[in-house]
């Protein structure tokens, strides 16, 4: 039986990840649930799980959800930072599985490191910011740190088919967004709702606006640096709309090696949780048949800098990266209040990278890097012209 800290347990794949444990009672148990403020939500995943400890994000909801709880449970509730904190390194846990987003996964996984626990890791930042300590703090301590992220899973699988040494490169495919084939000019239109509108998938706001930008897959370059400990110029990206081939492996014999299937994210978080087995799922089973077609172009790096912009970030070292991720969710929350226009996302990180520069040599410097770049995009934004 593997006990599951569960945080981001309301989102997509908080949701999709206790699908699995419903499926699999003889193999995992959830003693920890932590959320943002979808109380009613949290509250009926508590009912059905019976976790011995549960955190919300604000304090002031503690009261309501305490009210929709069962009088039956007997758990505790704790809340903010401190409250995920604790749920990552509950001693009952086996494995905390981070699926927060944005900066505010870093914390709790490195709680969770602390505290000897294993990692099955959705929250792409958390290797963004800090991805050298947080791969020495695991390796340090003996513990595995594997992907839920489709792609990094499906690269993580396929290595499976060879030694590390044997690794030519890896390739990372996006979907291309819903912006894919239009010109840069074309952008300076965008609306928040066009934006929004991914063409495969329903997804939360902040990452499907970074789908729209590609500055998901940009984060995605970053994090598979650290995560497959590869140099930067031996990872690829394809834009592949069919979203069919999550990635994939090239050896040095020239033999590429891919993990397809349809979009379904219980797969990658099952093989996480039961690595290195295979779960038997009953989810939709591909049919190339039915696709006919898979077709694999270029990133078109005038519309979409973002890119360039991680590559740029990892040669320049340093807080880089954490500056890049810090403007990056300023900007997107700005662009989701109507305060810049589309364009305008990428237009703050690129002026962040030129003007920021900061040390990311230990937690607590990556995290004053952090906040350091935030403030940094904020003064920016608001010399920008309104929308």
């Amino acid at each position: 039986m593997k006990r599951i800290a569960l945080l981001g347990a309301t989102g997509s794949i908080g949701v999709n990840t206790l699908d699995v444990v419903r499926r699999f009672p003889d193999r995992f148990q959830v003693v920890g649930l932590a959320a943002g403020r979808n109380i009613d939500l949290l509250a009926a995943q508590a009912a059905k799980f019976s976790p011995e400890l549960i955190s919300i994000q604000d304090e002031a909801d503690a009261p309501r959800l305490r009210t929709l709880l069962p009088a039956s449970w007997r758990g505790e509730v704790v809340c903010g930072p401190v409250g995920a904190n604790a749920i990552a390194a509950m001693p009952q846990a086996d494995v905390a599985v981070v699926a927060m987003v944005g900066a505010a996964g870093l914390p709790p996984t490195m709680a969770a490191l602390a505290a000897g626990k294993h990692i099955a890791l959705a929250n792409k930042e958390t290797l963004v910011m800090a991805g050298s300590l947080v791969m020495a703090e695991a390796a340090a301590r003996g513990l595995s740190l594997l992907p839920i992220d489709s792609e990094h899973s499906a690269i993580f699988q396929a290595l499976q088919a060879g030694q590390r040494t044997e690794v030519a490169k890896i390739i990372l495919t996006a979907s291309g967004g819903p912006f894919f084939g239009r010109t840069a000019e074309a952008l300076t239109a965008v609306t928040v709702e066009d934006a929004l509108r991914h063409p495969r998938w329903r997804m939360g706001k902040k990452i499907s606006i970074d789908s729209a930008t590609l500055m998901n897959k940009a984060l995605e370059i970053i994090e598979a640096r650290w995560l497959f400990a590869m140099s930067p110029r031996d990872i690829e990206v394809l834009v592949h709309p069919q979203s069919v081939v999550h990635s994939l492996v090239e050896f040095h014999d020239g033999s590429v090696i891919a993990q397809l299937g349809e979009a379904d994210m219980r797969v990658p978080i099952a093989y996480a949780l039961s690595y290195p087995e295979r779960l038997p799922l009953d989810v939709p089973r591909l049919s190339l048949a039915e696709w006919s077609r898979l077709e694999f172009f270029p990133v078109d790096g005038e519309t979409f800098p973002a890119i360039a912009m991680a590559y740029a970030a990892l040669e320049a070292g340093r807080a880089a990266p954490v500056t890049l991720n810090a403007a990056n969710e300023v900007a997107v929350e700005a662009f989701l209040r109507g305060r810049i226009a589309f364009p305008a996302i990428t237009r703050v990180v690129a002026e962040a990278l030129q003007h920021h520069d900061a040390a990311a040599d230990s937690y607590e410097a990556v995290l004053a890097a952090d906040q350091s770049a935030r403030a940094w995009a904020e003064r920016y934004i608001k010399k920008l012209p309104s929308t």
